[in-house]
């Protein structure tokens, strides 16, 4: 039996409207720290700890890289940004590794349905170099989000100019890609 000229119309309306549902939806988003160098505490940037004169002060371990990418993921989901879910007033995140924090945002990112394909970050400081230690903060990244994720880290310097150029400061910017199959 062959069909009408509107109904073979519908038809074909129907699939296209079922086949653009199964597509998967990506979705994108930015984060930004920056933190003060202090002396007394150590540098934190990735996960791994580098060797510094100076340290970032914050409540947790104040890993500008580390919380960045939280809040590129958590913007990429819909969910925020890391003070709404580690608020620095709450005492049990007083010192607390950031990993563990990234820890937790990759898995309120996997219980919603998400998947992080990749991120991108960049460090921006004068010094201490970040070269060198650049692939031990991809592993440890990688170990907390999950090893299928393709991650790149740079470290980009301002020339001397703001205060991270001054050496007052280190800051940090992320972009992260998540998908919902």
């Amino acid at each position: 039996m062959k069909m009408a000229g509107a109904e073979k119309r519908k038809t074909g309306q129907r699939k296209r409207r079922l086949a653009v549902a199964r597509r998967p939806v990506y979705s994108v988003g930015c984060g930004f720290d920056a933190h003060r160098l202090v002396a007394g505490r150590p540098l934190v940037l990735g996960g791994v700890t580098i060797p510094f004169d100076r340290g970032l002060e914050g409540h947790s371990d104040a890993d500008v890289l580390i919380h960045a990418l939280c809040d590129a993921i958590l913007g990429a989901i819909g969910a925020g940004d890391i003070g709404r879910h580690f608020p620095d007033t709450d005492p049990q995140y007083k010192g607390i590794s950031s990993v563990v924090l990234l820890e937790q945002v990759a898995a309120l990112a996997r219980d919603g349905g998400w998947k992080i394909v990749n991120a991108d970050v960049t460090v921006i400081l004068q010094r201490p170099k970040i070269a060198p230690h650049i692939p031990a903060m991809i592993e440890r990244l990688g170990a907390a989000l999950g090893a299928d994720v393709a991650l790149s880290i740079k470290g980009k310097t301002t020339e001397g100019m703001g205060f991270t150029g001054t050496g007052e400061g280190v800051a940090a910017m992320a972009v992260a890609l998540a998908m919902r199959p």
